[in-house]
């Protein structure tokens, strides 16, 4: 199942979402402020192909003020330094089981759909049962 880091403030987990609702692809929702921990952390620290820079916000306030040098930190403390300061991840982050994306891009996220799916939504109106479906992309069309 797809898991999407997000906060409750954030538009562009707001639009990330409502893009996953809209195709009826079921998710795990973490609020990187309440429910982020530890082994979430070292999940998508084992995803990131660039490791920090692909999860973190190198333009932080937190960074910058504090003279953070997330070079020289262990991993376990860069892990306890986020959990401390969630703010300073990127987000949205959606991870699937091979791969994440960070941010809202519409194109890129479709990556994490499954083909078959994204071919049966695009030729959903050719079905001949489009009109009384209940499963239709868009239901007003």
């Amino acid at each position: 199942m797809l898991k999407i880091y997000v906060s409750p403030s954030c538009s562009s987990c707001r639009k990330t979402k409502a893009f996953f609702k809209r195709r009826k692809i079921p998710f795990q929702e973490i609020n990187i402020f309440k429910d982020l921990n530890y082994g979430d952390l070292l999940y998508l620290l084992t995803k990131s192909e660039n490791g920090t820079e692909d999860i973190i916000s190198m333009r932080s306030k937190i960074l910058k003020d504090k003279k953070i040098n997330l070079d020289k930190m262990k991993v376990s403390e860069i892990i306890d330094f986020i959990l401390k300061n969630p703010s300073v991840l990127h987000r949205p982050i959606i991870v699937n089981d091979n791969e994440m994306q960070v941010g809202y891009n519409e194109y890129d996220i479709t990556s994490f759909i499954p083909r078959a799916r994204e071919y049966a939504f695009a030729n959903c109106k050719v079905c001949p049962t489009y009109k009384t479906c209940d499963t239709r992309v868009n239901k007003k069309a």
